[in-house]
């Protein structure tokens, strides 16, 4: 796992698929989305190599339920007491108690996903023994007042977590950047790819400078108009 600083309270964790992210306020540390199974002892080496402890972590934002963004939720949760939160409407499926729907692919998708299905472990991953379930508008304590967006479209209850004090935006799977040349792109694999579309408006709105995206590389400037450039399908 690569570990990546972005700004100086804010790193990238990177995983074979997918990515999270750490937030700093002092000595508290909040962890966005948690990777794929076998994802939790590895957030926590990387915890402690940054001078910190895993009981330092409070929180994991799950901006989403699919396995390589809450794969490593129970795992890390279990080893740092943080407390686990998600949609309402994306709780069930992390929690396990009912199936979340599979997206609904483009032909061009299809083999993607498959490429990406192999690097993922298989069967089901640890479940957190607790989620709290959040909702658009929520205010969380991070970052002086965070921002909870609800963004469906790829699942159900999809989420982004927008830091206004700092202009940092955690989008999860609603946007991505392509890893052949870092265009930002709505994301893949959706639910409703209209519904994307509008989420990317709404993201592009709040004007954002820094926007860490689920998978690719962040945007560390003029995040918005990179937003608004996607959801209109032009070039930056």
């Amino acid at each position: 796992m690569d570990v990546i600083e972005l700004l100086p309270r804010l790193h990238l964790l990177r995983f074979p698929v997918g990515q999270a992210y750490l937030w700093r306020d002092g000595g508290e540390l909040t962890l966005v989305d948690a990777g794929p199974a076998g994802s939790g002892a590895p957030i926590a080496e990387a915890v402690t190599a940054l001078g910190l402890h895993p009981r330092d972590v409070r929180r994991i934002v799950l901006t989403h339920f699919h396995e390589d963004h809450a794969g490593g939720a129970g795992e890390f949760a279990a080893l740092s007491g943080a407390e686990v939160l998600a949609h309402r409407l994306d709780a069930p499926a992390v929690r396990g108690d009912v199936p979340g729907p599979p997206p609904v692919f483009e032909d061009w998708e299809r083999p993607l996903h498959e490429q990406a299905a192999k690097l993922l472990p298989e069967g089901d991953f640890a479940r957190p023994r607790q989620v709290t379930e959040v909702s658009d508008g929520d205010v969380l304590d991070v970052g002086g007042g965070a921002q909870v967006v609800h963004v469906p479209g790829h699942t159900h209850g999809s989420i982004a977590l927008h830091l206004p004090e700092h202009g940092v935006l955690f989008t999860g799977d609603t946007v991505a950047a392509s890893p052949v040349d870092g265009t930002v792109m709505p994301g893949v694999f959706n639910l409703d790819r209209e519904q994307v579309l509008a989420a990317c408006l709404r993201l592009a709105g709040l004007e954002a400078d820094v926007a860490c995206f689920g998978h690719g590389e962040p945007v560390t400037g003029r995040a918005a108009r990179a937003l608004r450039n996607a959801a209109l399908g032009r070039s930056a």
